[in-house]
Order: C-alpha cells, then structure tokens, then sequence
C-alpha cells in the first residue's frame, strides 16, 4: 500500500454506536472514531477515542506508524509506507512491516445489549455495553518498545472539538487503568475509562492541533479539529507477544466495570459475535448452495444486521437509516424491513418494529422519526402510514399470524379514518376521485423530502403516484385482513360493511389511478397536482407503484413504463431520482450542502430503487432478465466506498461515484431481499 487507500469501514455495537475510519487508518471526515458511543441509544452519539497512533521503537529507532492529514496540506506522519495489508474481516485488521519486524492490530465493537433474553434490567433499564476493544501483536527478531498516544475528545458525532482555555480533561490513573472526563465550568462530560493488558502509563496533557477532514471540505462543511492526548501507554514486546487495550463509558455498579481484561479478551469477543451472528442472523435464511456466494450472502446479512438496534426511549428496535450520520427513520425502517426481517426470517423482530411503530399512531399517521427521550415524534410523512400497511401485508403474507392481525387492526382502522377524514399537512382524501391528496406550503411529505431556506425542492404537493398506488395496496389489504377477521369471528356485523367499503374504495382508486398515464411518453405522471396540473417529469416513483403487493395498472402500460425506465433511469447501482434529458437533471452530487441538497433529488441515483424495479420487472416481464449488470453492484458492496455495505446515492452520470452515507439500510436491505435475482447475474445488459 504505497499510496492513501481512504476507502472506509465501520463497525457497530447494536445500541447505534460505532466506530469508523479508512483502510490506510488516516481519518477523512468528522464522523471517524473509534468509540461512538451512543450513550442514550442509539442518541447522543459521542466521540470519546478518536484513535490511538503507534510507534513502534526497535534498537533505538522509531518508526511512526500513524497517518494523519493536517489544515497545513501535510500527510505526517506516514504511516502508510509500512501498511502492507488491510482485512475487514472478521474485524477490520491492519499489518505494518519491514524486513525485521511486523505489528498487526486489530478493532472490535462488542455487541452492547445482553445476549441472554433472561438478563434482567437493573432500576428499570437494560444494561448497555459501550466499549471497543484494540489488540496489537509483534512479530520480529529482536524485542521492540510500542508506544501508544492516546487521542481523545468528548462532543456530538456532528461537530467538531476544538481546544480552549475553559475544556479540560480530568484522569485518574489506576493500575492498568485511566479514568476519563471531560470537564468545563458548566458542563462535565461523559466519564469512561481506557485499561490495558501489559505496559505503563506516561501521562502527558497535550492537545494536537488542526487536524484535517478532507471528505468534509469536499462536501463543504468545516474540516477542522483538535485532539487531546492525556498521555502515552508504553510497553515492552517481545516477538508474539501483545497488548489489549479497551476504552468503555463507565456505568455505575455495572458488570462491565469489573470485567476481566486479558489476552484472551479479544479473541473470546469475536468468537461471541460470531455465536451471536451464527444463532440470530444467519441460518434463519435460506442462503444459496455456491459457496463463493454463500460467502457473500453471509456478508451481506452481516452488514444488513449493523443497521438494527435497540431505542432506549421505546424500549424496542429500530433501525438506523444509515452511517455515519442518520438516525433512525420511520420510512425508511418499515421500507428496508422485508429485507432486512422477512427475507431473513427474524419475524419477532419484523414484529417489533411493526408494533413499535404501530403503537404510535396518530392522527391516522406513523411517525417518521423519534427523538431523543421525553420529546414527541415527528409526523411529517405522508407515506409512513402507508408503507406501514404495506409492510404488515407482507409480514402476514410470511408468518400468517393471525393473532398479531387481532392486535394490530385496530392501527389499520386508525390509519384509514386519519386519511378518510383529513389530517395534518391537509392529508386527505379527495371525495371526487378517491385518491389521497395533501397541500401544505414548505414542507416535503414524501420520500422525496429535501426543504431549502424553506422551499422543498421537489415539492410534490397534490396526488404523488406512489402515494396513491400505496393507497390502493393499502385499501385491497385492508380488504383482505378484514375477510379473514370475519371468518375467525364467525360473524358478520361490521366487518361486512368494511369489507364492501374497502372493496368499493379499492375499485373507485383503481379507477382513477389511470388518469396518471402519460401517452405522449409512455410513462406515468409522477404527481398531479392540486390544480390537476400533472406533472411529466420521469422519476422513479412510477416505478415503485409498480412494485406493491396489490397494483391497480395494467400489464400494457407497466411494460412501456419499466421500458421508458430501464432506457432513462436505470443504472447498474440503482435508478435516477430524474431523467437526464429533463432540463432539472443534475448529474454529480458535490458542492456544499446547499448543492448537494438540491441535487438529492433531480438525478442522483438511490441504491434502494433497484429493489422496486426487480419486483416490478420480475411481475411484468417474468420471463426476460434483468437489464442491468448486477456484478458491478456485488463489487460495489465487495471493495468500494465502504467496504461490506452499500452506500445511500451515486452520481447520476457514469461512472457513478458512490456519495452520501457509506452504509444505508434500505440500499443494504433491497438486496437481501433480491439476492436470488442478483447474485445470480440475471442480467443480459451492461449499461
């Protein structure tokens, strides 16, 4: 590795702390750490160990190992000129060497929730486990010294840490042991300690200045930071020996404080990730038979596995909608489900995070967030509830548990009176033609939701097609569950007059969802709006109405669709969010946040869309391939951007650059779902 490989890797604990950094270890972005911890999970993500450099001292000499970028344009010191190798699995695992001598290290994120269902909570609460693990191993022909500086900082995941006067770090050093805090005159910080195995403790209190985040001067935004170094860890090594080193958020009279630390630690971590892995993510999957593509499956649910995670303020799971800098979503969670709970056959979390969201309904609407505990979820989508039903279709049409439909009916109901009667955002139906309507002024409702000084910037207001298509699913599921009810009840009575009100709502939507086809183009207009203005623009939404469980269009017209989007939006990594010849197609996602939110949207490709076109290709054209190279992808996944998972967006022009977050669970999770299709190169075009 002679030059910077600034590819990625992450790690996660399933609280939504996480630790991340590049293959050649120098950190690129304010997001880069070895201990975020999520210190009310998955919120208050906080940088406790920014990193530890290694120098390693043989004979006298001192060879650094670290590589750093500096506000000065320097790279220093270099440490990439030793770095021969780099593996991200099972954990990420970096070998520096010469002709005398080898140092490997390597990182673990231990899973932070108890692994046995039978742990109790301690006062109320689960107990969390924030902590990573750092094991080093020398290898030479002569005995060498390891010193190790630690760096340190105490702020949000978001922003920066600078040095003044006023932030100060207490330690308190123990045997083997440092105590950790960061302190101010009205605030003090997350207490958390760093232990070791073998060596001693140099205190020093120095704070490294200006340290550069090229990805964040790329995407615009501040690329500044310092951290604090309390001091060194020191230690003599003979070859094959090693040190374990463990930085964790210190919780009062909790098991971890006095867990053991030894040479075995590390290794007995990974080998219990992997039992975790083997019992509750794997063999409940059917995985092909190859066994290169075995190989990758298991990979693949690996990284479909990082996004799940427990919400303290719930007391559930959720999901995390992407690293390094989502939360959990509303939306996105109950779209990336099947994939992620279905196709996996984890149905107890399926139902979870069903019942979670089922549980706060309002108004007729899901949330689309949670925020921290203590404060209310955010109703701003008008699909959520949607994709809700949509989702519980699906997880019924799998598990047919029917008992869980008794529970959770009277959510369906809720959803449908919310709509039927109007809600927030002026979300209703429109009692001339059926069809879900919203018109609210400088807000963005749908999954197209980017607002600029204001402004949304695909605004969507009136009757978006994706929305309605969902609405007719959500009507002919509704339908069903009712019927089956019936028949479990053994009487009539209501059910009677909500079956014929759905089956003649469902026809009347029906009906007008063909006044969104397009003949001029072939396609479907993506939106009409509230003065019935239709809008032409060709975007993927014609294709994720295509793609539902219960579809109101016919075959024809779904043909010349997926044709008009196979030849305009499709790429090998996913579909545009906008056809290139429109005269709004931006086609590189780059600039700052105010370029880039305006590009979101208006061609840049979303992975997760490649899930709606499979399904609604499979449907209309059963018998031809899919048009596109699905290899490029699986290499995506395989050594790009973030390697083992898939990242948010690409460029809308070739080659594609993968942008955005480097890890989304929808992009990760459409894939699950289609994996068959895809790892089996069912394509015949390379576009």
């Amino acid at each position: 590795m002679k030059n910077l490989d600034t590819r990625e890797w992450l790690l996660t604990n399933g609280l939504g702390s996480f630790a991340s950094g590049t293959v050649c270890d120098a950190h690129t972005r304010t997001y880069h750490g070895w201990l975020m911890a999520a210190l009310d999970p998955p919120a208050q993500r906080t940088l406790l160990l920014a990193r530890i450099d290694a120098s390693l001292i043989i004979a006298g000499q001192e060879l650094e190992l670290a590589t750093n970028f500096w506000a000065s344009g320097a790279v220093a010191p270099t440490g990439y000129q030793f770095l021969q190798s780099f593996e991200v699995e099972p954990v990420p695992t970096w070998m520096w060497d010469q002709a005398h001598w080898q140092l490997t290290r390597r990182l673990m994120l231990p899973y932070g929730l108890p692994l046995s269902t039978q742990t109790a909570p301690q006062n109320g609460q689960l107990q969390f486990c924030n902590r990573v693990l750092v094991h080093y191993r020398y290898e030479g022909n002569q005995s060498a010294i390891l010193k190790l500086r630690v760096l340190v900082g105490d702020r949000n995941f978001h922003h920066q840490q600078h040095a003044d006067s006023d932030l100060q770090f207490s330690q308190v050093v123990q045997p083997h042991c440092l105590l950790l805090q960061a302190i101010r005159p009205d605030w003090v910080g997350t207490p958390w300690q760093l232990r070791w195995t073998n060596g001693h403790y140099q205190p020093d209190g120095m704070w490294y200045w200006d340290y550069h985040y090229p990805e964040e001067t790329r995407r615009g935004l501040h690329d500044r930071e310092d951290l604090y170094n309390p001091g060194n860890v020191i230690v003599l090594l003979q070859p094959g020996e090693t040190i374990t080193l463990e930085a964790s958020v210190r919780y009062p009279d909790t098991p971890l404080s006095r867990s053991p630390l030894n040479a075995d630690t590390f290794d007995q971590a990974i080998q219990a990730e992997q039992q975790r892995l083997a019992s509750e993510v794997v063999p409940l999957a059917i995985a092909p038979a190859a066994k290169e593509t075995d190989r990758l499956w298991r990979r693949l649910l690996q990284a479909g596995d990082r996004f799940i995670c427990y919400r303290a303020s719930i007391s559930g799971p959720t999901v995390i909608a992407g690293y390094p800098w989502f939360n959990d979503w509303g939306r996105d969670t109950l779209i990336a489900l099947p994939g992620l709970a279905l196709t996996t056959q984890r149905f107890e979390l399926a139902k979870g995070l069903l019942k979670t969201f089922g549980h706060y309904c309002q108004h007729g609407l899901i949330p689309n967030a949670f925020p921290d505990a203590g404060a209310q979820p955010f109703y701003n989508s008008v699909d959520a509830a949607l994709w809700w039903i949509e989702t519980l279709g699906l997880y019924l049409e799998a598990t047919q548990d029917w008992a869980f439909l008794q529970d959770q009916y009277a959510v369906v109901r809720s959803i449908y009176k919310g709509i039927m009667a109007g809600t927030l955002h002026g979300i209703r139906v429109d009692a001339f033609d059926g069809l879900v309507t919203w018109d609210s002024p400088g807000v963005a409702l749908t999954w197209m939701d980017v607002v600029v000084d204001g402004e949304p910037i695909t605004p969507r207001r009136g009757k978006p097609i994706e929305i309605n298509a969902l609405w007719y699913s959500g009507l002919c599921w509704a339908q069903q569950w009712a019927i089956q009810l019936q028949h479990m009840d053994g009487e009539g009575g209501g059910l009677e007059k909500q079956i014929h009100r759905y089956a003649m709502q469902a026809e009347q939507v029906k009906e007008s969802l063909q006044k969104y086809w397009n003949p001029s183009l072939g396609y479907f207009y993506d939106t009409i709006a509230p003065d019935d203005y239709p809008d032409p623009k060709v975007r993927p939404n014609a294709v994720i109405a295509l793609s539902l469980a219960h579809c109101g269009f016919s075959e024809l017209h779904a043909q010349q669709v997926l044709q008009v989007a196979r030849d305009r939006l499709l790429t090998p990594y996913g579909l545009r969010s906008l056809d290139p010849a429109d005269p709004n197609y931006v086609g590189r996602y780059a600039g700052n946040l105010s370029h880039r939110d305006r590009a979101y949207h208006q061609g840049t490709v979303w992975s997760w869309l490649i899930g709606p076109f499979v399904r609604a290709w499979k449907r209309f054209y059963p018998l031809e391939p899919l048009p596109f190279n699905s290899a490029l992808l699986i290499n995506h996944f395989q050594h790009d951007a973030c390697l083992g998972s898939i990242s948010e967006i690409f460029d809308g022009d070739a080659p594609h650059s993968p942008q955005g977050a480097i890890a989304q669970a929808w992009s990760v999770a459409e894939v699950i779902r289609h994996w068959d299709d895809i790892s089996l190169g069912n394509h015949h075009v390379n576009k």
